[in-house]
């Protein structure tokens, strides 16, 4: 059986988002999971997510592949933290406070990308995470996201 991602059990009402929504048909429909300690997501970009340089990844994309990566790690590690699993209870929707993108290296078109997170903090509703972005085995992107819980009414 296959592991269920933590985006695989957004309510359908958040279930829409371009980078992470599984009800997203024309989005990325990343999938995260937990890896020990740290969350992992892989993905392969199409070729139309090229930058300015050809054979290489949009800057842009590799923030929303940051940005939505980060959502899912704080919403699994709230629920982490609170005592429960994604099948205990609903998991929580995170929206982005703040989103940091260093560029280290030119992240090449065709090999899949590793994103790997890791909860820096968590404080009530405010998740921090550190992301990695890395392809053929080098980081090439690292950032730093600030979540905040959504409230119970979605807004």
């Amino acid at each position: 059986m296959a592991l269920r991602a933590f985006q695989d059990y957004y309510p359908d009402e958040f279930a829409h988002c371009f980078g992470c929504g599984r009800l997203n048909k024309e989005g990325l429909q990343i999938k995260s999971l937990w890896d020990g300690e740290e969350s992992v997501c892989h993905y392969t970009p199409k070729p139309f997510y090229t930058g300015g340089f050809p054979g290489y990844v949009y800057g842009g994309f590799i923030a929303s592949l940051i940005d939505c990566h980060g959502a899912a790690t704080a919403s699994a590690a709230k629920l982490r933290e609170e005592g429960f699993s994604p099948d205990d209870r609903p998991i929580s929707r995170f929206v982005s406070a703040s989103l940091k993108v260093d560029y280290l290296k030119p992240t090449p078109m065709g090999p899949v990308l590793e994103i790997r997170g890791r909860v820096k903090e968590i404080k009530g509703r405010k998740v921090t995470v550190s992301v990695t972005l890395s392809a053929e085995g080098e980081i090439r992107a690292k950032g730093e996201v600030i979540m905040v819980q959504l409230p119970e009414s979605g807004k």
